[in-house]
């Protein structure tokens, strides 16, 4: 057996701080009272990262495999004052890290018990239903029914978890980031090259924002962005796991979508796994793969399925967040306005993930600011380089919106 490797993050429900010293036991799913390891969160709510084992990479680069190409664990949550979580399905593929997000509500929350998650299978491998097919291009009257003048990434989507007709289907608040990052960790492998990541991330961004753009589902008289059914969206599975390889692309190109010449909206960008379902003029997860594994980019790959007048755009607003990027990156020397609102963010992250060094809020980028923002960026999983670009300002303003409740849905 080959190795793959897990860290949970858990963090309180009602306020998104991070719980330290909390008890995690992890087994594997054929056998849950077996424990395998027991691990404690570190003082940003974080465990290490844990190998486990997993089966070899090459049956997650292989179209034609029907054996499962993950592993399944089962892990168990507890803290004190805290109602106990159990996950049961985690997937840990080889040479892949798995990111295990857990949110725990607090004892004192009436009639707010903790269900069971469990996992479903990864579209790749279980049985789902195929997308039934949309126009790419919404016709949409320009007469109030489209709200949105302008594409914009939202702060949150609001996801219908079943097929739209289904009343009794809840409905989750899920930051338009996680979003991605879940459907993107049901829908492709981790493993797969960084360029076919990418590419599919793109698909599944300007597909989500093609549905925001154009409210498709509100316009139905829905109350909800987008749907978790296979057939109408994305796979989206309530507390699945992501994956790092997956996280740290989401985070570096989140405001790009998928456009054609004067075409204003984002396009629908619909596609199939490519093997139990066939879809001519659509991208194939599994083309997608093989194109990555010959040295295509990104845009190559999008352009082998969609034609070559599909191009690559940048949103013009992110809604949500107290102020854009500056639109180069801050780091030892830099001073100004963007700096100090930089330096209040990351301060009052630091106030809550005492990791973080505090840091003065003066306007000038110094030497405490880059050992914060080296802190930050080692928490939250991406490149230590003390330097703020645009993946870090943006991630850092998720978490400053997330523990300030800035963005609260009542």
């Amino acid at each position: 057996m080959a190795q793959g490797y897990l860290q949970v993050d858990v963090v309180s429900d009602a306020n998104n701080f991070p719980i330290a010293d909390a008890n995690i036991s992890i087994s594997k799913n054929e056998e849950p009272d077996t424990i395998l390891e027991q691990l404690v969160t570190n003082r940003s709510g974080q465990t290490e990262n844990v190998a486990l084992e997993a089966p070899p990479v090459e049956l997650s680069l292989e179209p034609e495999n029907d054996l499962r190409p993950y592993a399944e664990y089962t892990i168990r949550i507890t803290a004190p004052g805290f109602e106990p979580v159990l996950i049961s399905g985690t997937e840990i593929l080889a040479d892949a890290t798995a990111l295990q997000g857990v949110r725990m509500i607090p004892l004192e929350e009436q009639g707010a018990a903790q269900e069971d998650i469990i996992i479903p299978d990864h579209t790749l491998y279980g049985t789902f239903p195929p997308k039934i097919a949309e126009s790419e291009i919404k016709t949409v009257a320009e007469s109030g029914e489209i709200v949105l003048s302008r594409v914009v990434v939202p702060q949150t989507v609001v996801v219908h978890d079943g097929v739209p007709s289904n009343q009794s289907a809840r409905n989750y608040y899920v930051p338009y980031r996680d979003y991605i990052k879940n459907v993107a960790s049901s829908e492709i492998y981790a493993t797969w090259p960084q360029a076919t990541i990418t590419a599919n991330v793109l698909a599944i961004m300007s597909f989500t924002l093609n549905r925001v753009y154009t409210e498709w589902y509100r316009n139905q008289g829905y109350d909800f962005t987008i749907t978790s059914s296979t057939a109408y969206d994305h796979k989206w599975i309530y507390g699945r796991n992501i994956y790092e390889s997956i996280s740290v692309i989401v985070d570096d190109i989140f405001d790009s979508y998928l456009s054609r010449p004067d075409v204003r909206q984002p396009i629908l960008t619909q596609y199939c796994d490519g093997r139990r379902v066939t879809c001519p003029g659509w991208m194939t997860q599994w083309g997608s793969c093989e194109l990555g594994e010959q040295g295509m980019s990104p845009i190559e790959i999008l352009r082998y399925f969609y034609g070559d007048d599909m191009y690559i755009n940048t949103a013009e607003q992110i809604s949500g967040i107290p102020a854009s990027f500056p639109g180069t990156d801050l780091s030892v020397g830099s001073s100004g306005d963007k700096v100090r609102q930089l330096q209040e963010q990351l301060d009052t992250v630091a106030t809550i993930y005492s990791a973080i060094p505090r840091v003065t809020i003066d306007g000038i980028y110094g030497q405490g600011t880059r050992r914060a923002v080296e802190a930050f960026q080692s928490v939250f999983g991406l490149p230590v380089t003390g330097v703020v670009d645009f993946a870090t300002w943006y991630k850092i303003s998720h978490i400053y919106v997330g523990i300030t409740r800035i963005a609260e849905l009542n």
